[in-house]
C-alpha cells in the first residue's frame, strides 16, 4: 500500500534524450517520403490522350506548374462512371489525376483556345510551385555530409562507441578496463605455473592489499611499483591476472599504446584520468602491459624542434608516480619484453622499485605448465607431463599452451576420443618445423641427398661426447622451406664449456660433411647449419674469450656500436682468421669421423630414405647403444 502511495506521488520523469531527436528526424524522413510517394502515384498522358478526354468533355479543369507540367482533374460524375479505381487508389481531391509535360506553354494555350472553338472548353489556371523541401535538402546535404564524416573520424580516433573514450569530448578520458567485484577475473595463482619466485614476489602486493596494516605496523612500506620483465610468452599477462584474481581489489588494466594518439596532451590527459580513478577506487592495482610503448628512454631519436607526444605521456605517468603516496593503496604494475630501451627515471626505486624477472621455465616448471594446461584436455594414460617438458627445451608457456593445444586439434581430425603421445608428437613436430607438406614433390636425387645430410648430423651426434642426445630424424618436407631435421635434447645448462660448444659445431656441420664423403659435392642445404655455425664461432671468439690469440677480451657491449669499432682492423683481421680456421678443423674432424663410421652413415641414410622418420629406439636398432658421456659416467659414480 505504501508502496503504490509511493509511485503515485513520484511519477516517472519523462526523458528527453537524444534518441528523441534521432526519431524525430527519423519521422521527418518518413513524412517526406509519404509526401513523395503520393504525388508520384500521379499516371502519366500525352497530349492526344489529354484531346481525346477534352473532347469528350470528361476534364473538369488543368493546372499550368511552372510552365512545363500540366496537371489533368477529371469531372466527379466521369470518374464515379470511367475511373473507379482511380478514385479508390488516390486521395480524393488532393493529388490532380493525370498529367503530362509540354514543351511550350504557348503552343499549348493555342491547343487549348482550339479546343473551346470546337465547343469544348477547359478551365485552365497557371501556377508557380517552388520545391522548399528539395532546396533545403540541397542545402543541408553538404553539411550533414561534412558532420557526418567528422563525427565518423572522431569516433574512430577517440577508439570507437561506447565508454567514456567513445564520445568526441571526451577523448582525453583513460581507456583502462576495470576489473571489481562486478565483473571478477578467475585467473587465480593456482592457474599459473613454473613462476615460483616470481609468485612470491606478487604474492606479498596482494598479501600488503589485503592486510595493510601486517606492514605499516612495523613501519614497512609496500613498493609503488612493480615490473615484470621476461621474453615474449612466459607469463607476465598472465601473472598480473591472478593478482587480480587473487586480491580481491579494483583491478586496472590498458596498454601502453592507450595513451599515445595523434593529438598533443590526449596521452598524459589520459594518464592523469587513469591515477584518478584509481585512487578513486583505492586501495586497487594499475596494470600497464607493454610498457615500453611508452616508457622509452627521452632524447633519442629526437627530432630537433618537435613535439614528442609519447615523452609527454611519460613525464605525466613519472609525475603520477611521484604523486601518489603508498598509504592509498594505489600499486602500479607493468610488464615488458624489452627492459633495456626504458627510461632510467621510470626505473628508479619510488617509482618501479622492484623488477621482477620471469624467464623461461625450467624443466621442473614446464612439467607443472603442462599438467595446468592438460586438465582441460582428454588425454590418454600413456601421455606423461614429465616426458613432454624434457621434450620442449627452451620452450615458453605460450609455447606449450600452444602445443597442447595443437595436439587437441590433430586427435580430433584424426577421429580419436582422446589424445595420445602420437599426436604430442606430431604436434611438436609441427611447431617445430612447420606444416607436414605431404604434396611437395622431391626429385629421388634430392631425398637421397636430404637423406645423408641429416643422417650426417644424426651420426655425429650419436657419436661426438658433449653432444645432445638425438630425438628424432626425419626427411618429411615441412613449411618454411624446411625439407628435413634432426631433433635433439639439450641439457639444462647454464654454463658450457670449450669442448661442449666445439662438439656442437662438429655436430651442425656434419650433414655438409656427409654431402662431400658421398657425393663429393655440397648444396645449399646446408645454409641454416652455417649460419649457425658462424655466429658460434664468432661468440666463441670475441664474446666469450675462447681463443688463445684474441685473448681473454669480449666486445660484446662495445659491438653493438656499429659506427665505432672497439678494435683496430688488425684484430679485426685476426677475428675473421680464428673463426675461419675454428670452423674448418671442425668440419674436417666432422669428416673424419663420418669416414670412421662410413657403414653407419649408409646404413642410417637408406632406412631414412625408406621410412622417412627415425626415432632414438630405431637408430639404437640400427647402429647400437650410443656411448655413455663422460659427464653421465660421473653422475652416476659414488662419491667416496
Amino acid at each position: 500500500m505504501d508502496n503504490n502511495q509511493e509511485n503515485k506521488n513520484n511519477p516517472p520523469k519523462f526523458n528527453i534524450n537524444s534518441y528523441w531527436i534521432y526519431g524525430l528526424i527519423l519521422l521527418g524522413i518518413l513524412a517526406v517520403n509519404i509526401y513523395v510517394s503520393l504525388n508520384s502515384q500521379v499516371a502519366d498522358i500525352n497530349i492526344n490522350d489529354f484531346k481525346e478526354m477534352a473532347t469528350k468533355d470528361e476534364v473538369d479543369r488543368v493546372e499550368v506548374i511552372n510552365e512545363k507540367l500540366v496537371n489533368v482533374y477529371l469531372k466527379s460524375a466521369v470518374i464515379d462512371e470511367k475511373y473507379p479505381d482511380l478514385k479508390k487508389s488516390q486521395m480524393y481531391g488532393m493529388n490532380p489525376h493525370f498529367r503530362f509535360t509540354i514543351g511550350d506553354v504557348g503552343n499549348f494555350q493555342t491547343k487549348l483556345d482550339d479546343l473551346e472553338a470546337e465547343g469544348h472548353p477547359v478551365n485552365y489556371s497557371f501556377k508557380t510551385e517552388t520545391n522548399y523541401i528539395g532546396q533545403i535538402f540541397s542545402w543541408m546535404l553538404p553539411f550533414i555530409l561534412l558532420i557526418a564524416i567528422w563525427l565518423f573520424i572522431m569516433k574512430r580516433v577517440s577508439g570507437g562507441a561506447g565508454g567514456p573514450g567513445g564520445q568526441i569530448f571526451n577523448i582525453g578520458k583513460s581507456k583502462a578496463t576495470l576489473f571489481d567485484q562486478n565483473s571478477k577475473v578467475n585467473v587465480t595463482f593456482a592457474d599459473v605455473a613454473g613462476l615460483q619466485e616470481a609468485k612470491v614476489e606478487v604474492m606479498e602486493v596482494v598479501d600488503f592489499l589485503k592486510n595493510p596494516k601486517k606492514y605499516t605496523a612495523l613501519g614497512g612500506k609496500i613498493p609503488k611499483g612493480v615490473l615484470l620483465v621476461g621474453p615474449p610468452g612466459t607469463g607476465k599477462t598472465l601473472l598480473a591476472k591472478a593478482v587480480a584474481g587473487e586480491a580481491g581489489v579494483p583491478f586496472f588494466t590498458i596498454s601502453g599504446s592507450d595513451f599515445v594518439e595523434m593529438f598533443v596532451g590526449v596521452g598524459a590527459s589520459r594518464v592523469r584520468d587513469l591515477f584518478k580513478q584509481a585512487r578513486e577506487k583505492a586501495p586497487c592495482i594499475v596494470f600497464i602491459d607493454e610498457i615500453d610503448a611508452i616508457g622509452r628512454a627521452r632524447g633519442r631519436n629526437a627530432i630537433q624542434g618537435g613535439n614528442d607526444e609519447r615523452e609527454n605521456t611519460l613525464n605525466q605517468l613519472l609525475v603520477e608516480m611521484d604523486g601518489f603516496t603508498t598509504d592509498k593503496g594505489v600499486i602500479l604494475m607493468a610488464a615488458t619484453n624489452r627492459p633495456d630501451i626504458l627510461d632510467s627515471a621510470l626505473l628508479r626505486p619510488g617509482r618501479f622499485d622492484r623488477q621482477i624477472g620471469i624467464d623461461p621455465p625450467d624443466i621442473i616448471g614446464r612439467e607443472e605448465i603442462f599438467r595446468v594446461h592438460l586438465r582441460n584436455i582428454k588425454i590418454s594414460a600413456e601421455v606423461d607431463p614429465k616426458v613432454l617438458a624434457e621434450m620442449t627445451p627452451g620452450f615458453a608457456g605460450a609455447d606449450i599452451a600452444n602445443i597442447c593445444n595443437e595436439a587437441a586439434l590433430i586427435a580430433a581430425r584424426r577421429n580419436k576420443n582422446e589424445v595420445d603421445s602420437d599426436d604430442f608428437n606430431y604436434a611438436l613436430d609441427r611447431v617445430i618445423g612447420g606444416l607436414e607438406k605431404k604434396n611437395k614433390l622431391i626429385s629421388p636425387r634430392e631425398k637421397e641427398i636430404i637423406a645423408y645430410h641429416e643422417a650426417g648430423h644424426a651420426i655425429c651426434g650419436w657419436f661426438l661426447e658433449h653432444a645432445s642426445p638425438l630425438v628424432k630424424v626425419t626427411i618429411v618436407p615441412r613449411g618454411m622451406g624446411t625439407l628435413g631435421y634432426a631433433q635433439y635434447l639439450p641439457k639444462e645448462e647454464f654454463i658450457i664449456r670449450t669442448e661442449q660448444l666445439l662438439d656442437r659445431m662438429c655436430m651442425t656441420l656434419g650433414g655438409r660433411a656427409a654431402e662431400k664423403i658421398v657425393f663429393d659435392k655440397i648444396s645449399t642445404g646446408a645454409q641454416n647449419d652455417l649460419d649457425q655455425v658462424t655466429k658460434m664461432a664468432y661468440g666463441m671468439v670475441t664474446v666469450y674469450g675462447m681463443n688463445k690469440n684474441v685473448g681473454n677480451v669480449s666486445f660484446y657491449a662495445m659491438s653493438q656500436d656499429q659506427f665505432n669499432k672497439p678494435y683496430s682492423n688488425e684484430t679485426a683481421r685476426m677475428i675473421d682468421e680464428e673463426v675461419r680456421k675454428l670452423i674448418e678443423t671442425q668440419y674436417e674432424r666432422a669428416q673424419n669421423l663420418l669416414i670412421e663410421k662410413r657403414e653407419e652413415l649408409n646404413k642410417l641414410a637408406q632406412t631414412l630414405l625408406e621410412k622417412e622418420v627415425l626415432l632414438k629406439s630405431d637408430v639404437e636398432r640400427l647402429i647400437g647403444q650410443r656411448p655413455t658421456p663422460v659427464d653421465e659416467l660421473a653422475i652416476d659414480t659414488p662419491i667416496m
